[in-house]
């Protein structure tokens, strides 16, 4: 029976969970192949496009351009998407598996790395995932409270996220209001008297996780000036060594800016942003609230591409009124899947999910929850069509679903939820956000409750 499935009489039926870029780039390989297939595409919240709607920062509007290239997606036949649905929650993965032949998790990394130091937990200390949820009008973090009336605000980390945090402290309201960002945030970040944001890198200026168009963005800013110490740019053999390697072209790249950076004179501007190298944090300290972090001065250790960051014992003390912890994601557990805790993704082989040393048959994973927090969206392209590839050569081993009556999962969603949102829905809401948007001179104003969208449908 099961070499019935990819054909005209009988599609292949995938359910992918995460409407994120991976699983875009997962149903676009599967309705771009030959073979017969229904794709329905499952997200906890009401609106697609996930990282992408709700990760991006909202002065990067140009990066948010992929939608397009989504929404063509969604626009082929054999799509479907169910939003409000939390797999797991609202329906178990064993409820779903009864009618799809597949399921492709897609689902993303959902939580924060801990630093791992005592005052982590301190009121004050925030992850950077939900101040960029909070400030993207999130539904689940649109309730969150900052306390912006301190001068000093600490990042820890330098990947584009912390980055990100930091611009975003360091903008003024002017230069912010023509954005996606949530109005809520914009009141508060214009109330804002953060006059210095610092942002915290463990190891050196060659070794730096950010891209260089987002260093480079901090050199225009319109009240702030950017501080690099001249004495964290004298770096040591190894790191000469990485930096005259031509692939290394980012690292180079932001050497270049972060050398101009530092020997920019003009330093008048209301605000502060400090890049720090070669620190780590070991403690946050204050009385009920986060009022310092206490910074030990690292040393680079190893071979050329291989440094890593070591304690030398000398430690600083480091004002801070607000401090953003963002050091790295990890996926979260699903009932019923195995998940390495360790890496924080589902195990898989090139997107099988694996149980032990056992192939899970007939579910696959993508994206972030499969290898882990890196790379940009497009890097999510070649990853999906890795897993989809596989899924497909699978296809003949394949158990078939019990049932193929899509009105009979409605009715089942409708039972436990009460409301599902669809891709026609969701096309309903976009252009609504759009319209509230362009009478204040936004790319769009979001709705950020399950609420307010109910009542424009």
């Amino acid at each position: 029976m099961s070499e019935e499935l990819g054909t005209n009489q009988r599609p292949l039926r995938v359910a992918i969970i995460g409407s994120g870029p991976s699983g875009f780039y997962a149903a676009d390989a599967l309705l771009s192949s030959q073979v017969p297939v229904r794709v329905d595409m499952f997200d906890r919240l009401p609106s697609p496009y996930g990282l992408v709607r709700y990760g991006v920062a909202p002065d990067h509007q140009k990066i948010k351009n992929v939608i397009k290239v989504y929404e063509r997606i969604a626009e082929k036949k054999g799509f479907a998407f169910w939003g409000n649905v939390n797999v797991g929650r609202d329906i178990s993965l064993g409820e779903l598996k009864r009618f799809f032949d597949a399921v492709i998790l897609a689902y993303g990394a959902e939580t924060d790395k801990k630093l791992g130091i005592p005052g982590e937990d301190l009121p004050g200390s925030h992850t950077a995932t939900e101040f960029v949820a909070w400030y993207n009008g999130h539904p689940d973090y649109k309730d969150r409270r900052f306390d912006l009336s301190g001068e000093v605000a600490v990042v820890i980390g330098q990947g584009n996220v912390a980055v990100d945090v930091c611009r975003i402290l360091c903008k003024t309201a002017d230069e912010l209001k023509t954005t996606d960002i949530a109005g809520y945030a914009l009141d508060l970040l214009a109330a804002s008297r953060v006059k210095e944001v610092h942002m915290i890198g463990r190891r050196g200026p060659a070794q730096a996780a950010f891209t260089p168009v987002e260093i480079d963005e901090f050199g225009d800013l319109g009240d702030c000036d950017p501080v690099v110490d001249p004495r964290d740019m004298e770096i040591n053999e190894a790191s000469r060594q990485e930096l005259s390697d031509p692939a290394n072209v980012h690292a180079i790249k932001n050497f270049e800016i972060l050398k101009k950076l530092s020997s920019s004179a003009s330093k008048t501007k209301r605000k502060k942003f400090y890049c720090h190298f070669l620190r780590s944090p070991v403690e946050i300290v204050g009385q009920g609230k986060v009022q310092k972090v206490i910074l030990e001065k690292n040393r680079l250790e190893g071979e050329a591409g291989r440094q890593k960051a070591k304690g030398t014992g000398d430690k600083e003390e480091l004002a801070s009124d607000i401090l953003f912890r963002s050091v790295g994601y990890r996926g979260i557990p699903m009932r019923g899947l195995p998940f390495n805790e360790e890496k924080g993704i589902v195990p898989n082989s090139q997107g099988r999910v694996m149980e032990g040393n056992q192939v899970l048959a007939g579910f696959y994973a993508t994206g972030w929850i499969k290898r882990g927090p890196s790379g940009v969206i497009g890097t999510n392209k070649a990853d999906s069509q890795e897993t989809v590839k596989h899924l497909l050569e699978d296809m003949p081993q394949l158990q078939p679903c019990e049932s193929q009556d899509m009105d009979a999962l409605a009715r089942l969603l409708l039972e436990k939820k009460g409301r599902v949102i669809s891709f026609a829905d969701w096309k309903k809401i976009d252009a609504v956000e759009m319209e509230r948007g362009k009478c204040l001179g936004k790319p769009r104003e979001k709705f950020v409750s399950l609420q307010e969208i109910v009542a424009v449908l």
